[in-house]
Formats: structure tokens, sequence, C-alpha cells
């Protein structure tokens, strides 16, 4: 929580209270396009690509976009504000929207690539939401709000696939079209809230703010370290399974509305135990929640593994999205308190590109190993990395860092 924050006035308290509200609406409506974009990129590409081995290639330069836009957002908001830096961000996404549009109806696959290539840096940017809020509270509420905003996904799991459902075919016999664009009237809808709000201080203003920050001593802290570990094996074990599932499922029979289903579920496994995971935190503590995280995400791959049915789609992207949520909110809580406010910018920056940099490697190998082998070999995967971070988590608790 920034200095100003720490000194606010009763009214002040009042606004930032109002302004948590209005973040949480922000991410709410902005992260629709989250989940219509899992089942989009993958059929949409199928739809278009010159060679099935390229069906996954809008997804992943989507992951890639983000890989070099996540630094860049995070620098602006420090730079800037965090206002400016998210509706940047919503403006790359309604601009990805209309070409993704324009890309179906004109039947240009290189377009599509370049529309996913928009909405992958507006996706990282609108990431930021979990720092913005965390940084309007004290630092005792932390997990819990990173908690809400997270639950505020939960929303977003709900309009996303509807939105997906009721216009995928509105300009048909073009298909997606009417998805792609519907995802402007979303953005602009969800800007609104982010005009009026009152962002925490992330600018470098005191004199203790212009020290030099150098992200390779910062990541000697261990907790830093284990925050930034935890975040990205937690998003790149969810992005190698989810990626891939449209396609797997339609490869074994079942249907587009089945896949957006299991989508839209996993997206609520995703989001729904954020009503709860900040006070587990505070009970449990972060490195047994990250740990609780990682075995529920290998329990989702081992359930991958085990079959093809509906009911094992079903249960392993839900599984997995529960083990997402646990790894990924523990990470994120644990960067938040280990962070000074003059180092966030910096490292806020350097943790979502390496994130976005495990989001790129799962999403195009999820793509080569589901289309050159099999979905069993891409959970398959998933192991060997989950085992590392455990045996890393069990190191940790046995030298007494349990309690970071």
């Amino acid at each position: 929580m920034s200095d100003l924050a720490q000194n606010a006035t009763q009214d002040e308290t009042f606004e930032n209270k109002g302004s948590f509200v209005l973040i949480l609406i922000a991410a709410a409506i902005l992260g629709s396009a989250m989940p219509m974009l899992i089942v989009l990129g993958g059929l949409a590409g199928l739809t278009l690509t010159p060679h099935p081995t390229f069906s996954t290639l809008p997804p992943s330069t989507q992951m890639l976009a983000g890989l070099f836009a996540a630094a860049p957002i995070s620098y602006l908001m420090g730079k800037k504000g965090r206002k400016a830096g998210f509706l940047i961000s919503a403006g790359c996404a309604a601009v990805g929207g209309l070409l993704g549009g324009f890309a179906m109806m004109t039947s240009q696959f290189w377009l599509l690539i370049l529309a996913h290539m928009s909405l992958g840096a507006a996706l990282v940017g609108l990431n930021y939401f979990r720092f913005a809020i965390s940084e309007i509270v004290p630092k005792h509420m932390q997990s819990i709000a990173i908690s809400f905003i997270l639950a505020a996904g939960l929303i977003s799991a709900l309009i996303g696939p509807e939105v997906f459902n009721q216009t995928k075919d509105f300009l048909a016999p073009v298909q997606f079209a009417g998805a792609y664009f519907a995802i402007v009237p979303i953005i602009v809808l969800g800007v609104i809230p982010v005009l009026f709000t009152r962002f925490g201080d992330v600018k470098n203003q005191s004199d203790e703010d212009k020290k030099l920050v150098l992200v390779r001593d910062v990541l000697k802290r261990r907790p830093v370290l284990l925050a930034v570990l935890a975040s990205c094996i937690s998003g790149g074990i969810m992005m190698l399974l989810m990626t891939p599932t449209p396609l797997a499922m339609t490869h074994h029979g079942h249907s587009e509305l089945e896949a957006s289903s299991v989508i839209k579920w996993h997206v609520i496994a995703m989001f729904a135990p954020s009503f709860f995971t900040g006070w587990i935190i505070k009970r449990m503590g972060v490195i047994n929640v990250i740990s609780i995280g990682m075995v529920l995400l290998a329990g989702a791959s081992a359930l991958a593994i085990a079959g093809v049915s509906l009911h094992h789609f079903y249960g392993a992207l839900i599984i997995l999205g529960i083990g997402w949520n646990f790894g990924f909110i523990g990470a994120t809580t644990l960067l938040a308190q280990s962070l000074e406010p003059h180092e966030r910018a910096k490292v806020q920056g350097f943790n979502d590109t390496a994130l976005a940099l495990s989001f790129t490697v799962a999403s195009f190998s999820s793509g080569a190993l589901v289309t050159s082998f099999s979905w069993e070999v891409v959970a398959l995967a998933a192991l060997p990395v989950l085992i590392v971070m455990l045996v890393l988590l069990v190191f940790l608790r046995k030298a007494g860092q349990s309690a970071i």
C-alpha cells in the first residue's frame, strides 16, 4: 500500500472503498472477453488455418504479444498511473475485437493473428487489476483484496461464454465474426468505471522511489523469487491444458457447445474459490496454499490422462481451475507483500513478462503436442514441472520458510 493511502483521511478512505468497488466492476466486465477468447482462438484458427498444425497459432501469438507488452505497460503505469495503462489496454482489446471480426468476414488468417496480438497486449494490461486493488487497501487485507478481484472473474465466466453462444452465429454463414465484434461493446461498458476510479500511487515521486531498482537484486529475496516461480508455473500449466481443450474435445466427438460449457465451468472454477482463498491464506499461510494449488494442478493432469469422456474433461478442467486459483492468488499475494512501493513497477513488470513467457511457451507447446501427438501427451507434459515445484516447496518448508 502506498504512503498516500496509508496517510489517508476518513473521507479518502471512503473514496478508496468506492474505488475498490469500481475496480471490481471494471475487472468483471472487461474480463468477460477472456473466456470468449479461450474458445474463439482455437476454433476460429481452425476455421481459417491453411494447415491444422497452425490452428492454435492465433491464441499462441496472443500469449506472445503479452510477453512483449507486460513490461512496457507496467512501466507506463509507473510513469503515468494505473488509469492510463488500463485505458490503453482496453483500447487494444476493442481494436482486437474489430480486427478479429473482419478477419473472419474476409477469411484472412494473418489478420486473425494480428487481432489476437492486439488482444494479448490488452489482456496482460488488464491483468494488473490484481495489483491495483492491492494498493488501495491495508497490507493485512491484500490477500483478501486480490481474492475479490479474481472473484470478480466469476461474473466474467458467466458473461463471456453466454455472449459467445449468442453471437458466434450472429453474422452467419460467417462463423465467429459476431463474437469478435461483441468484444467491442463489452470493452466500452467496462471502461466507464475505470474513468471514475481513483487508483493507488505507483508513480516514482519520493526520494526513496528515485533509487535505482535492479530486478536481479530484488529476485535474490527468496519470497519474491518463489512468488514469480509459483505464478509462472500455475499459469503455464493452466494454459498448457486449457488452450487445446476445445480442439481436443471436438477431435474426440464432443460438440462446440459442450466445449464452451467445459470452458465456462473451468473459468468458474478459476474464480469462484476466490471468495474464500484470501481467508485460507491468512489462516494456513501462503506457502501451504501455493502447495495445495500445485497438488491440484497435478491431479487435473492425472485426470486428463485417465480418459477423454465428457466427464473427464469437466473434471480435469474444473480441478485445473481451482489449482490455478490457489497457486496464482498465493503467488500474487506473496509478491504484493514482498515489494516496496518504489519496486512495484519494475518487478511487477518483470513478473508479468515471465508469466506471459510461460503462457507463450505453454500455448505453443500445447498446440504442437495436441496436433502431433494427443491430448494425453499434453497432460503428461505438465507433471514433471509440477513435481519439481512441489519438491522446492517442501524444501522451503523444511528451511523454515512456511511463515512467509
